[in-house]
């Protein structure tokens, strides 16, 4: 089980005073004067490691050719042969332990991607940035000894037919709402932290990646004729939260931890490098079945609005029985703000909103405990612009770069969507075949068991943080 200690970390040797990580920290969780090093309130922080991309201290020359080089990679947990800079800013590393697991004989390693991962991995290789390549991704886990290679998308896919049957029921009856999505950990983080008294406003459905992890150790042990208890169950994220999310006491099924651990897409690259794997000449190789196989729509949850695009396509269907007359849901897509539409499901008007960001939050929070708040259906992404400005995705120092590289990797993302057969999470053959064979009608009680959970109030703790608004119609 991960460990419990704090995860985002400032080394006070390296750290300049800069400020320019309290400057994007969304929580004011970044302390301490200028030009002296900086320190982090671990409650405080949300973990979505935006502070780790933005930091520029780094190692210098005298420490970069010392022993102390590598005696700090194996404190922060990584791999001591990757030869790159260390910054003051870092998460923790779980990448030795992972290298150790999968020397292990006796353990059946099983590892799922998160949908962000396959359009940014590649730039650690030297690819041009938002290059494609879930092929190559699973053709190198498979060399670095994976049993089995799945696909958090599948979980994006049961998470849509989750949700939207439960926002669905939400509606009808007029019971907690707005309701809020529940996949990005760093906003559930801050939601138990900010706004306690509204949790029940939040699904009740696990990440993708949680719901991967009890698929993993029940469905597929069962596909797979293995023991739950000898699956080492990874997962691939472009978020430093996950760490977090894994190790909360609510994500167990059945006695075992869903996730065992989680790893940054710049860890997998690390792995990779260290193996001595030629990714960029490997072949294209497909996921394994049944959890790896996925939709357009799963696709998509990388992307800020790509949960609500997702959730539309499929509610527009389940609430009309008609076919959704535009897959491209223009008005859900973005950057880094508050966007409002109201889309019509027959002769229900739906008001969604979708917050990129958590700065643009506390409004629509305020407006909740007011008791007046417009929306139905909110989603949340921690991330200036969803998964794929991620706090684990490979660090690029110079803003414009960054902002080069989100575009880039949001145009891959769709791109993929785009060319996949099916493109709705409901008409997925592989979710059809498990809801018929294991888990029966959504919000049953098999998934009520495997796939939902509850949140915990912790104390408050936050600044109230300004918010910023467009709007649409569908």
């Amino acid at each position: 089980m991960p460990s419990s200690e704090p995860i985002i970390h400032i080394d006070s040797e390296l750290c300049t005073g800069c400020r320019r990580c309290a400057a994007v920290c969304p929580v004011d969780a970044i302390t301490g004067e200028p030009g002296e090093p900086q320190t982090v309130d671990a409650h405080r922080c949300v973990i979505c490691g935006q502070c780790v991309q933005i930091c520029t201290a780094y190692a210098p020359d005298h420490l970069e050719a010392s022993d102390g080089l590598k005696a700090k990679r194996l404190q922060r947990g990584q791999l001591p042969s990757v030869r790159e800079p260390l910054f003051a800013a870092y998460s923790t590393g779980q990448a030795l332990e992972v290298k150790r697991a999968l020397a292990d004989s006796a353990l059946f390693k099983v590892v799922q991607c998160a949908p962000a991962i396959r359009v940014s991995l590649a730039e650690e290789f030297g690819l041009p940035l938002g290059t494609l390549t879930p092929g190559k991704m699973a053709a190198a886990l498979r060399r670095l000894k994976f049993d089995r290679i799945y696909d958090t998308n599948f979980g994006a896919d049961v998470t849509i037919m989750e949700e939207g049957t439960e926002l669905i029921g939400r509606v009808l009856s007029g019971e907690r709402l707005p309701m809020f999505t529940s996949c990005c950990p760093a906003w559930v983080k801050h939601a138990e932290t900010a706004a306690p008294e509204l949790l029940d406003h939040l699904s009740s459905c696990k990440s993708p990646m949680q719901m991967v992890g009890a698929l993993v150790k029940t469905y597929g042990a069962k596909q797979d004729g293995v023991d739950p208890a000898k699956i080492y169950s990874v997962a691939v994220m472009p978020c430093t939260c996950k760490e977090f999310e894994c190790s909360r006491e609510e994500m167990e099924v059945d006695g075992l931890r869903e996730v065992d651990v989680v790893i940054t897409t710049r860890e997998l690259a690390h792995l990779i490098k260290d193996a001595g794997i030629d990714f960029v000449n490997l072949p294209d190789e497909p996921f394994d079945s049944p959890l790896g196989l996925y939709s357009g729509a799963g696709s998509i949850f990388g992307v800020t609005g790509g949960v609500m695009e997702a959730a539309i396509r499929t509610g527009y269907e389940l609430v009309t029985h008609e076919t959704i007359p535009n897959l491209q849901l223009d008005f859900v897509r973005g950057e880094e703000g508050l966007r409002t539409a109201t889309v019509q499901l027959g002769e229900l008007e739906l008001k969604v909103a979708v917050v990129a960001g958590l700065k643009y939050v506390s409004a629509v929070l305020n407006q909740v405990k007011a008791g007046h708040c417009p929306y139905h259906f909110i989603e949340v992404m921690g991330c200036p612009e969803g998964c794929v400005s991620g706090g684990g995705q490979p660090k690029l120092l110079l803003e414009t770069l960054r902002k080069t590289a989100y575009q880039a990797r949001k145009s891959s993302v769709y791109r993929h969507d785009s060319h996949q057969q099916v493109r709705k999470s409901h008409e997925n053959p592989a979710i059809i075949k498990l809801y018929k064979d294991f888990l029966g009608e959504p919000l049953g009680h098999v998934p009520h068991h495997l796939l939902h959970t509850t949140y915990q109030s912790r104390e408050k703790n936050v600044s109230p943080i300004s918010a910023g608004r467009k709007g649409g119609k569908l």
